[in-house]
């Protein structure tokens, strides 16, 4: 875990694509469940994100899902999962088996092959970011 540039105080940082539809539709439930209050979502994508100025690697943050902790750590892929679900209620009680080391694999390797389809996956329709794809 990297350390960089301090989180909100209230809880945690979620940098997520908001053009892709699944990845959308996943940060929507969440922001209706319970705890959601404490997590503040950046849509990557949008034209006034600049990565940098979030102390993040513009070309990573593309790559995979990245929670920055209320620690100011910077975490990506499941282990972002795991620190989003301990902020919600309803999903806290899935961190220790996603946790759990044999499960925690199978679903590194779930996510690494859903982080390699996503860019070809079909976008939504955009007009101000710049990873619009026409």
């Amino acid at each position: 875990m990297e350390k960089l540039k301090s989180a909100s105080q209230s809880g945690i940082t979620v940098y997520y694509d908001g053009l892709c539809h699944l990845c959308s539709r996943e940060i929507a439930h969440y922001k209706k469940l319970k705890g959601a209050d404490r997590i503040t979502f950046i849509d990557i994508t949008s034209s006034d994100f600049d990565a940098i100025s979030e102390g993040l690697d513009p070309y990573k943050i593309h790559k995979s899902l990245h929670v920055r902790d209320s620690e100011g750590h910077v975490v990506t892929g499941v282990e972002a999962f795991i620190v989003i679900w301990t902020q919600l209620e309803s999903l806290k009680k899935i961190v220790p088996l996603a946790s759990f080391a044999p499960v925690k694999k199978t679903l590194e390797a779930g996510y690494f092959l859903f982080a390699k389809v996503r860019p070809l996956l079909p976008r939504k329709g955009c007009s101000d970011s710049p990873y619009c794809q026409t």
